[in-house]
């Protein structure tokens, strides 16, 4: 079984990675020291996409693939082990849906429905958008506001139109942006993406100029609204846990959204897959880190960047000196100003 070469983007970054197709399914595998093979794009493929995972087990198995750990979950709502092999208890950020008026009276705060309500006043309007060219040029400006976001530099900043325009347009036959406008202005966004029952979110992005207009909330609350029209059972966004209680978990549990635990498995298929995962490695290296010292570097990392961003802005003010400079008279009497 022949191996290829694959783009796939991993935190914004297209990158090319060996990838083999096995059972009609692509599988990519990424890392460097440790090789981890993955369904590519597992989230958002129809169906569970491994109706009997050892028929690709043997697969990769059987071919040149070079990957130490071949790692795969279940899917919403089945969160019952299926399989007789190796798994930890992941998590996902979901709001079971019913109705709206059920997240809007039972699922959220009093404060998160103020937040959405001051975004109407504040005339914030979410709707379902029309992909074309002037949404995607509403996306650059968001993306291009600002070159550092949560205190790490922005990967989407600075992309040019056909980029933003390749990389938004995936899976477009089973998706729907929702925009958030003030006015005729895009101040954010939320691509959903269906799959079976669920309504994934793949991006959720607003400019930080209109925050004080919840835009985001708003998108949210929208996008609930339209899962709930399409009689989905799950809006989900990801993890709802990650190495610390950050800000964005906070975030999702103020919009009501739940951790819900789901078997993800890891299956060593190398001597150095079955070490790393004895050592606790197949999660990298941060895993290992305690959180009191991950937060401590966290906070660390973005005050550096910021830092750097701050003396890029002021170098970048500042004259050149090796151009000659434009003179200045002096005032006197003589250059046409009163004494």
């Amino acid at each position: 079984m022949n191996t290829q070469i694959t783009e796939t983007r991993i935190n914004g970054k297209t990158i090319k990675v060996e990838s083999i197709h096995v059972n009609g399914r692509s599988i990519i595998a990424t890392g460097k020291w440790l090789k981890m093979a993955a369904l590519q794009d597992e989230d958002f493929i129809q169906s569970q996409p491994l109706d009997d995972p050892k028929l690709f087990i043997a697969g990769i198995k059987n071919s040149k693939f070079d990957a130490d750990i071949f790692a795969f979950r279940q899917r919403l709502p089945d969160t019952k082990p299926k399989y007789e092999l190796p798994f930890e208890w992941g998590n996902v950020a979901a709001i079971p849906v019913t109705t709206y008026e059920n997240w809007w009276t039972q699922q959220v705060s009093h404060n998160l429905r103020t937040d959405v309500k001051r975004a109407k006043k504040r005339g914030v309007v979410a709707k379902v958008a029309e992909f074309n060219d002037d949404f995607v040029r509403g996306i650059m400006e968001i993306y291009n506001e600002s070159p550092i976001r949560q205190g790490r530099p922005f990967w989407h900043y600075g992309k040019d139109f056909e980029t933003v325009k390749k990389e938004t347009a995936t899976y477009l036959e089973k998706s729907e942006f929702i925009g958030a406008y003030l006015g005729d202005e895009l101040i954010g966004f939320i691509k959903l993406v269906y799959v079976d029952n669920l309504g994934c979110m793949m991006f959720i992005i607003s400019k930080m100029a209109h925050m004080d207009k919840r835009p985001t909330n708003a998108l949210i609350a929208k996008a609930v609204e339209v899962c709930a029209e399409k009689k989905l059972s799950h809006l989900t966004y990801g993890k709802f846990r990650y190495e610390t209680d950050n800000s964005l978990t906070a975030f999702k549990r103020r919009n009501g959204f739940e951790e819900i635990n789901i078997p993800q498995y890891y299956v060593p298929l190398t001597l150095k897959g079955r070490i790393a995962l004895r050592l606790g490695l197949h999660h990298g290296l941060t895993s290992l880190i305690p959180g009191n010292l991950l937060n401590l570097l966290i906070s660390v990392r973005s005050k550096a960047v910021n830092l750097t961003l701050k003396r890029r802005s002021q170098d970048s003010n500042r004259p050149d000196e090796s151009q000659p400079q434009p003179s200045v008279p002096l005032k006197t009497a003589d250059s046409g100003d009163a004494a």
